[in-house]
């Protein structure tokens, strides 16, 4: 088998659904299985998936393993010349996996590959490209230096902002979202350290790969990364885990180094933390004492982009769930650069517009090339799916 694709699930059984969907388009014609590992969801994951999905393979865990333990309980059952990780909260282009192939195939010392993760809104993630936080590099993020001067080698190394976009590119940490592996460089290093409960295991692995002497690479293929979706960011819990694992990687890598060095890295480490959870202590008591705050994404627009044949079950969508709509009929050759030319007309700049294209008419790969064209931040990517009749935005699910 060529390729393994592995999906860990938690409590986002329908963005894991577009995940596939978009995910077994992308294999067509490639040698290749996919693997959801569910971690112990409560919201009926596997129940409702296997039926719509006869060819994914699903496990159904029996408690949380984590990331990388859940990954890795598939790693060992599989022996593909591939493995790729993948969040549940992603749409892959109908090219992307093809591409990331090829580029493997001709690079042999490659042993991780990322590719350009585009937000919700079509820009670029900058956790596409990231450089190994040591000491240094994690004090100039911190600090502020990382953002000031992205375009600097040292300053700006923590995204590596310095490289270019279109270009493929070698890179030191490949994203856990999307991160495509050579089985003979998985069974050189090992798996992913599950130390590392959720969060900076990419890392880890990242670097266990440089020190054995392979690559890490970038390529300008493209997917969308909600980036969230599949956390719960604003829970303590989220805060814990994520900070503590950047303490476990401190002290697996540079703990030999000299304490002055690794003193201040985490003192700031400490003090971000401490700094988060104060900032949902505020807005947790404020909540409790009835207090609200106007956010722009509270008022949001609707644009459907779909077939004659859609548009009465938007409608019924848009009016049960009580959405400000509008509705434009395409039929595939309509519309040649998506919403870009109907913006003028559609969109409201004091409120967000999330414009939600219908799948059966456009490829993934087109609906992810229009926001990525021309991204503003308050234009986000949306789907239609046909088959479950069901809206995916950032955030929301209508049905």
């Amino acid at each position: 088998m060529k390729l393994a694709v592995i999906i860990v699930s938690y409590n986002v059984k329908y963005y894991v659904e577009q995940c596939l969907r978009s995910v077994l388009k992308a294999l067509d014609g490639i040698d290749g299985t996919v693997y959801v590992m569910d971690n112990h969801s409560k919201d009926g994951t596997v129940d409702y998936l296997r039926p719509l999905f006869p060819g994914v393979h699903f496990i159904a865990g029996k408690r949380n393993l984590g990331f990388a333990g859940a990954n890795n309980a598939v790693i060992h059952r599989t022996e593909s010349d591939y493995v790729l990780l993948l969040n549940p909260d992603t749409i892959v282009g109908e090219t992307t996996l093809r591409e990331c192939l090829t580029f493997m195939d001709v690079h042999p010392k490659a042993g991780a590959l990322g590719v350009c993760m585009r937000n919700r809104d079509g820009s670029r993630a900058m956790e596409s490209r990231r450089g190994l936080p040591t000491p240094m590099t994690a004090f100039y993020k911190m600090c502020g230096l990382c953002t000031r001067f992205p375009r600097s080698r040292r300053f700006g190394k923590y995204y590596m902002s310095y490289l270019p976009w279109d270009e493929p590119a070698r890179i030191e940490v490949v994203s856990g979202a999307f991160c495509m592996l050579r089985r003979g460089a998985v069974n050189a290093v090992g798996a992913l350290d599950e130390d590392f409960f959720m969060y900076g295991e990419d890392i880890d692995l990242s670097y266990r790969l440089l020190k054995a002497g392979y690559d890490n690479w970038y390529v300008p293929s493209t997917i969308v990364h909600y980036k969230g979706e599949s956390t719960v960011k604003t829970s303590f819990r989220y805060v814990h885990v994520f900070y503590r694992a950047m303490l476990i990687f401190l002290r697996k890598h540079y703990g030999r180094l000299r304490f002055w060095i690794t003193l201040p890295v985490s003192i700031a480490i400490y003090a971000k933390a401490a700094g988060a959870m104060c900032s949902m202590t505020v807005v947790n008591i404020r909540k409790a004492l009835g207090f609200t705050v106007f956010r722009r994404e509270e008022q949001q627009d609707y644009v459907f982009i779909v077939s004659g044949e859609a548009v009465s079950t938007c409608r019924c969508i848009a009016m049960e769930n009580g959405l400000e709509a509008r509705f434009v009929e395409a039929d595939g050759e309509v519309l040649a650069n998506g919403h870009t030319a109907i913006m003028a007309d559609i969109v409201d700049t004091d409120r967000i517009v999330n414009v939600v294209y219908d799948t059966s008419l456009f490829s993934y790969s087109k609906i992810i090339a229009f926001f990525a064209d021309s991204p503003r931040e308050n234009v986000l990517i949306g789907t239609y799916h046909p088959e479950s009749r069901m809206v995916i935005t950032c955030g929301e699910i209508f049905r």
